[in-house]
């Protein structure tokens, strides 16, 4: 089968892609794509293979990792109880119209790169540009702090092997599962998803009878709301926790970039929008409430950024409770909750890369594919960069933990921000060139008010996230990994508009027809479409639950 034809105008952002074999039916601007061997269409090189039960879960089991065990504790550690519930719940509602910008778009457009492609096409190609590789790095960040995550896990039941070798064994693990293809990708993804949520229901049952009594018996309610109370660090606990919050939802946009691999995006992407934010949603809040039930926000055993490891809220509770071996079974759960993370890293890092390569803003060998559409220079060489995790050898596994939270928590400020930007120069130019909002597949909720809440607030928050290397004396080392990020970010969009000279977008210029193709007279996969309310009760809540 022949590659497709791709070309590109750096000044005004617009792709185009014309498959040689592709379905004769084309029209309006609106393309059919090849189709592979095994039903799923074949789209600049990527494979469209996932059905809609795995995009409900992809979202969802990459955010929910190990780490949100033990990093639930940071956050109360960091803010106290009731000042991390206020931090993850400011993060959510920011999360909330993220996707539903993303969701607007995407439905539309479901181009490989999603928003990185579309802010090069919407509002400057230098910008696709810059927050290609924000993105890219955001999430080689999150990989080296699943591998470090790996070796806080280890810790507990040995310290006969060292960090990195824990640390080098997954490395090898998870390359060779991140080449197995996309298809292979989501289901391994659905099925460990779905045990994790699991998992999440568990935890908040221990969690109740740990506080009621009905474990270890001691009925300990809110305690540790009054002392040592509901807040701790003050501006900077919260400024800490911020981060860690936008670190943690920070996946759920991911939806987006699926939507290139999705084989039937149109009616897929919105449902799994609405179903996967209320699950991350509720999971979070609630992880981080009983978090705050079950140890004070000073206790010594939790991560920080001064210990060498840590222990989850549960596990600390379970042991006081009595269960001496509780560790272990926190450590299980975990592990297979990393299984999962670490895979959906490297498919967005990747994804990622493959974008930058196809528009000519990265070499030309990331976006490479194979027959079955896996980008395995792009997969190999994010894995790769993952082995930053490594750093923990010398500073140590909290430190790191708090290192890469800094780096990844101001890229994922940068990438909504934009983000919603991108969405506002979307609709401005929707409507200019003559089209209805009502002609929408998918309508943002509380469009414009929500988007500029999201460009807003994450400005914001990106600008204060290293508030306190000003308190009690000039810290050089947090103040590079706060806004080292930010720079680099500014310092990309110069150079690429110099170099490349490239153009602001005039809203009437702007390419709304590249990427809207028809794939209905293809072997798509349109079960389960039946109309909502003729299916039994428990069929919609398993469905709400799993796809």
């Amino acid at each position: 089968m022949e590659s497709p034809v791709e070309s590109h105008d750096e000044k005004t952002g617009v792709s185009n892609t014309v498959a040689p074999d592709a379905h004769p039916e084309v029209a309006g601007g609106i393309i059919a794509h090849a189709v592979a061997s095994n039903g799923n269409v074949l789209d600049e090189g990527l494979q469209r293979g996932l059905k809609g039960r795995h995009l409900q879960m992809i979202a969802f089991g990459g955010v929910v990792g190990a780490s949100i065990w033990y990093g639930t504790g940071t956050a109360v550690a960091s803010s106290g109880p009731l000042g991390a519930l206020i931090c993850f719940t400011i993060i959510g509602i920011d999360v909330f119209f993220v996707m539903q910008a993303l969701g607007e778009m995407s439905t539309l457009l479901p181009i490989p790169g999603a928003f990185i492609e579309m802010s090069g096409r919407f509002v400057d190609p230098a910008l696709a540009f810059a927050l290609g590789w924000n993105y890219w790095y955001l999430w080689v960040c999150n990989l080296a702090n699943d591998y470090n995550n790996v070796s806080i896990i280890f810790s507990l039941w040995t310290t006969a092997v060292p960090s990195y070798g824990w640390i080098l064994i997954a490395w090898a693990f998870y390359q060779g599962v991140s080449l197995m293809g996309v298809v292979v990708y989501g289901e391994v993804e659905f099925y460990l998803a779905v045990w994790k949520l699991f998992c999440v229901l568990a935890g908040f049952l221990i969690a109740i009878l740990i506080n009621t009594g009905g474990i270890g018996g001691d009925k300990i309610g809110f305690r540790y709301w009054k002392t040592p109370g509901l807040f701790a660090n003050g501006i900077n606990g919260f400024g800490q926790t911020f981060l860690l919050a936008a670190v943690y939802y920070c996946g759920t946009e991911m939806l987006a970039l699926t939507a290139a691999e999705s084989r039937n995006p149109a009616r897929d992407l919105p449902k799994a929008i609405k179903q996967t934010f209320w699950r991350i949603l509720i999971i979070f809040i609630g992880l981080v409430f009983f978090a705050g039930l079950l140890v004070p926000s000073d206790s010594d055993e939790l991560l920080s950024a001064d210990t060498k490891t840590g222990k989850s809220p549960w596990t600390i509770a379970l042991v006081q409770a009595g269960w001496p071996g509780a560790g272990s079974l926190v450590n299980v759960v975990m592990l297979t909750a990393q299984f999962s993370s670490i895979n959906s890293a490297i498919y967005v890092a990747s994804r990622s890369l493959v974008t930058l390569a196809k528009t000519g803003r990265a070499p030309k060998i990331f976006g490479k594919t194979t027959k079955n559409g896996t980008p395995v220079n792009a997969i190999l060489i994010s894995n790769f960069l993952g082995l930053l995790a490594l750093l923990n050898i010398t500073a140590g596994a909290g430190k790191v933990f708090t290192y890469l939270i800094d780096i990844a928590g101001a890229a994922t400020f940068i990438a909504w921000a934009f983000i919603g930007v991108t969405h506002v120069r979307f609709r401005k130019a929707w409507v200019l060139q003559g089209n209805s909002v009502a002609d929408l597949p998918y309508k943002a909720m509380l469009y414009p008010y929500g988007t500029y809440f999201v460009v807003g607030l994450n400005i914001f928050l990106v600008v204060i996230s290293g508030y306190s290397v000003f308190i009690g004396g000039f810290d050089w080392v947090n103040f590079i990994f706060n806004y080292i990020v930010l720079v680099i970010f500014v310092v990309l969009y110069v150079v690429w508009k110099v170099v490349k000279k490239t153009k602001w977008v005039k809203l009437e210029d702007i390419d709304l027809q590249s990427g809207r193709r028809d794939y209905t007279h293809l072997n798509v996969d349109m079960s389960g479409v039946e109309e909502k309310g003729k299916r039994p009760w428990w069929i919609e809540a398993k469905r709400w639950v799993v796809g």
